[in-house]
């Protein structure tokens, strides 16, 4: 029996006319260790699960199209959903239309979803650390025609402070972008540190004046039950994190 399936919504003042949520683990039909709601087709699974499990989501989620599903590389490309076509890379997706589904996928990385306070525009982008570092969320915002104060930026689901080890190159690395940075990371032995991909990820958005930045309570890691995690198993699923403009 299938479980029932789980979504995440985001806490967040965005206008009635936004929709978007985070999947989980939860309610689909593949197999372990895809089990259950795996959403990935790069990962093994079989196709005919993950397909299922799409389809799944869009009548379930009440989605108006398909999402658009990007081939997602650590980048910091972003495209509008109005040039979107399957197998497209980028790490990031914008649109300014109705019922176009800006949809990315993780399994650790942090997905940031993004509307302007009065719903006309809308992003999704896929902030790994590499991503992060070099610049995914401010060529997300730059996509945006309006006041940095306008817009809300929501952190779904990612590896959480206590469990992101990494080494001195990527402390080194952020440092020499900035300063602040240094607040983000905590010392885990010789060379190596704890950091958290959500204070970075608020620490970049803020420096670009988006100031309305929400989420980021999180651990993929450590919810096993509710979460996929690359980290943690290697050979897992993929969550999505949706969002779109509904018609008025």
């Amino acid at each position: 029996m299938t479980a029932p399936l789980s979504f995440i919504e985001p806490d967040w003042p965005a206008p009635d006319r936004v929709k978007a949520l985070s999947t989980t683990r939860l309610g689909g039909i593949s197999q372990a260790p895809y089990d259950s709601f795996n959403l990935g087709l790069h990962v093994n699974d079989d196709n005919k699960a993950v397909l299922a499990n799409r389809q799944r989501l869009t009548q379930l989620a009440g989605l108006p199209s398909a999402p658009l599903w990007l081939e997602q590389v650590h980048g910091t490309r972003v495209i509008d959903a109005k040039n979107w076509h399957a197998g497209i890379k980028a790490d990031a997706i914008y649109s300014e239309q109705v019922n176009q589904v800006c949809t990315v996928m993780t399994a650790d990385c942090l997905p940031v979803l993004f509307t302007e306070a009065n719903g006309s525009q809308i992003a999704a982008a896929h902030a790994g650390w590499r991503g992060l570092l070099n610049g995914v969320l401010e060529n997300t915002v730059s996509k945006f025609s309006c006041e940095r104060k306008n817009i809300l930026a929501w952190l779904g689901p990612a590896i959480g402070p206590q469990q992101f080890e990494v080494g001195a190159e990527v402390y080194d690395a952020f440092l020499s972008h900035s300063a602040e940075a240094e607040s983000a990371f905590r010392p885990q032995g010789d060379d190596h540190y704890l950091a958290d991909i959500y204070r970075l990820a608020r620490q970049r958005l803020n420096q670009l004046g988006v100031e309305s930045v929400y989420g980021g309570h999180y651990c993929t890691v450590t919810e096993a039950d509710r979460f996929f995690s690359y980290r943690r198993d290697r050979d897992t699923g993929r969550m999505a994190s949706l969002i779109w403009i509904e018609h008025k």
